[in-house]
């Protein structure tokens, strides 16, 4: 078992992306399988994080370009994994964000997942907002209560957010974008695909402009 954990001493979790949702073997698609997925895997340990008996789990794919097809595979991702009380918000603007039922359906959530894509777009729709509000309020208040992000989702959690950066440039002074994350927890900055996509220089110089954080780098498949 390969998969290595990072999990924040609060109710929170990280995702790096390129998780692993699992396959369907009788395919004969066995690689993705490798990590033992449906028993051990990074979604699996996020279900016991909850330790609840069948919680409700809400994906918001507001980052992805994809949203459907990314909650779809979420959706089917988790019923393996026998958890079906889960639902899709599909948040793509800030009129979607006010939206009366995703409000209800966030106050009686007991987890929620935010999908990989572009983190700016998470900020930018979320940013201000009354659901925003309330998912800090669970977040800090409510004892057992798990958000868990993947890449950009993982990324937009800190209150310090790497928006932009090419790693080949990332050396250069300027090249790292940064700006204000969700803020679920202060002073770290999150990284993703972060071995993948060499990554190390990027985080590193977005640590060196903001000294009091420390620099989280994640790699693909982990939490």
């Amino acid at each position: 078992m390969s998969t290595n954990f990072l999990i924040w001493p609060e109710a929170y979790w990280y995702l790096s992306g390129a998780e692993d949702k699992g396959t369907d073997l009788e395919a004969g698609v066995i690689d993705r399988n490798r990590l033992n997925f449906f028993e051990l895997g990074i979604l699996s340990s996020f279900i016991k994080l909850i330790q609840k008996e069948s919680p409700r789990i809400e994906v918001i794919t507001t980052a992805s370009t994809i949203p459907d097809e990314v909650g779809e595979n979420y959706l089917d991702a988790f019923s393996k994994l026998d958890c079906n009380n889960i639902g899709h918000l599909r948040i793509r603007n800030r009129e979607d964000a006010s939206n009366e039922e995703y409000i209800e359906r966030l106050k009686s959530a007991d987890a929620i997942m935010f999908s990989g894509g572009n983190q700016l777009k998470l900020t930018s729709i979320f940013g201000g907002t009354e659901f925003l509000q309330i998912l800090n309020n669970r977040y800090h208040n409510e004892e057992g209560f798990v958000i868990a992000g993947t890449s950009a989702g993982a990324m937009a959690m800190s209150n310090t957010m790497i928006y932009e950066g090419n790693a080949s440039r990332s050396h250069l002074k300027g090249e790292v974008k940064i700006t204000t994350g969700l803020a679920f927890v202060k002073d770290v900055i999150i990284d993703s695909h972060f071995d993948k996509r060499g990554r190390f220089s990027r985080l590193a110089q977005a640590v060196a402009s903001n000294p009091q954080a420390l620099g989280i780098g994640l790699g693909e498949d982990t939490g």
